[in-house]
């Protein structure tokens, strides 16, 4: 996440500037082109941001001699397997050279490189060397370990990666070849697989340059987009515009359905999440705290909401109804998009978003009353005992609640954390209290295999993520109050 965090700068930028020259594009205003352009060079530059980011966000302790490999890394493996590197490798013609070299500076590989350089990194970064050797010890050494994995990596690529290129593509071209109905099985796809967190792999086949959609930068790129070929006014945004009535409308229409429908006596409790979560949504796109406040309590439920979102995109892709985004699609993206020159109907996005607010609320409740669902407030009474959400409490506090919860500093092996979920390494994870966990506030808790654990915390992930780590391991718990 941490390079998908770049987005919403390039996002503002460019909205901004689109917002002061909405026909020159950048021709009519120099402050918009300054805008326009600062923004593009972060999308322009997508491929090593990931590299860089993701080899910083895995690195055990956050340093920048891990985001400093991650891009030798990558340079190293993108310039062994460039197009003419690859020709004087292989003593070939340039002409004979694989197509899928051309394309091989995408995030696909950026990701790729920077999972390596972080593991490099977490293994390598406090080896000491012999004394003849010692300046190169420690940290020193990851940058020059990565650059020796890169020429690995570009050695297996130049074999395999005309493959598995051609593999990314075919699928990219197989669901874009169905059009609007292809937006719209994306889009189902892309919201059954939040809870394993595998949707991020899917999105970078449709939103960004792994198989040639593309359609993020190309949308964001607006006039620069257009006049190079790689947009077309009613169809690139196609991958995005259905998602604003889903996150701005449908999923609080769902918020408001669960909040109608929690025990009386729990009402004032559900409707605290519920407006929060469904503020998240609307504003930010953030949908992960509502999505998984109903996700493991009623499967069967978030199958309708991830069919509706298929439905959204579809319809949305089929008139021609399109904004994009660079975060997601809340109300801050929605209005930043509004001036691009690829927007179309944009406005129509929240009528439909109306429609679906009906509709999420009334599948929502009928479902939940007809088959008894235990949503949230509608647990048996022996599971709403202790229940009361403690977020109110000081972040510190809090942070410590949450790691007694867990079993303590000596049960954590490692402490990570992303927009909204807490990424945790644990030793036995059975001293991890899941009751206690939802009654501090968690909207869920997801297991991944014997010792990981992802705790989903909302927007407030990553800041007691950074207080647990700062609470010595030999602080005493015990006094600590749990509800």
């Amino acid at each position: 996440m941490v390079p998908v965090a770049t987005l919403p700068a390039a996002a503002i930028l460019m909205g901004i500037g689109y917002w002061i020259d909405p026909n020159g594009w950048g021709a009519n205003s120099a402050l918009a082109a300054f805008l326009i352009k600062a923004g593009a060079a972060i999308i322009d530059n997508m491929s090593v941001l990931f590299a860089i980011g993701v080899a910083y966000g895995m690195s055990k302790d956050k340093d920048g001699a891990a985001a400093l490999s991650g891009f030798v890394g990558f340079l190293v493996v993108t310039t062994l397997l460039s197009p003419g590197a690859v020709a004087q490798i292989q003593g070939i013609d340039p002409s004979a050279v694989p197509a899928a070299f051309a394309k091989i500076n995408n995030q696909f590989v950026g990701i790729l490189v920077g999972i390596v350089s972080a593991e490099i990194y977490n293994r390598f970064s406090a080896v000491e060397l012999h004394k003849a050797l010692a300046f190169f010890s420690g940290k020193r050494l990851v940058p020059i370990l990565t650059s020796f994995a890169g020429i690995f990596i570009a050695f297996v690529l130049m074999y395999i990666w005309p493959a598995v290129y051609g593999g990314l593509v075919n699928f990219g071209e197989g669901i874009q070849g169905l059009g609007e109905l292809g937006a719209g099985i994306y889009a189902f796809f892309n919201r059954l697989l939040i809870p394993v967190g595998l949707h991020h792999a899917l999105n970078s086949v449709f939103w960004f340059d792994v198989a040639g959609i593309n359609d993020i930068p190309n949308f964001l790129g607006g006039a620069k987009s257009i006049a190079e070929g790689t947009a077309t006014v009613g169809v690139t945004g196609m991958y995005q515009a259905g998602f604003f009535p889903i996150m701005m409308f449908g999923l609080p229409g769902a918020a408001l359905a669960m909040y109608h429908t929690a025990k009386a006596k729990n009402k004032e409790k559900v409707a605290s999440i519920m407006i929060a979560a469904g503020f998240a949504s609307f504003f930010t796109g953030v949908t992960e705290p509502l999505e998984f406040a109903f996700m493991f309590l009623a499967p069967a439920l978030y199958v309708v909401h991830a069919a509706l979102a298929g439905l959204s995109v579809y319809i949305a892709a089929s008139m021609q109804w399109i904004a994009g985004f660079g975060f997601s699609a809340g109300l801050v993206d929605m209005v930043l998009s509004t001036r691009n020159p690829l927007a179309v109907n944009w406005y129509m996005l929240i009528v439909q978003g109306l429609v679906f607010f009906g509709l999420y609320y009334a599948i929502f409740r009928t479902v939940i009353v007809k088959f008894n669902l235990k949503t949230p407030g509608r647990e048996d009474d022996e599971a709403d005992e202790g229940s009361a959400v403690s977020g109110s409490a000081e972040t510190g506090e809090l942070a410590k609640q949450y790691l007694k919860a867990l079993g303590g500093h000596g049960n954590l092996e490692n402490i990570d954390a992303c927009i909204t979920r807490l990424r945790l390494t644990l030793k036995d994870s059975s001293l991890a209290d899941e009751k206690t966990l939802k009654a501090l506030g968690a909207m869920g808790v997801v297991k991944l295999g014997s010792n990981n654990l992802q705790v989903i915390l909302g927007p407030l992930a990553e800041i007691v993520a950074g207080e647990m780590k700062k609470i010595p391991a030999s602080e005493d718990l015990s006094s600590v109050k749990l509800p």
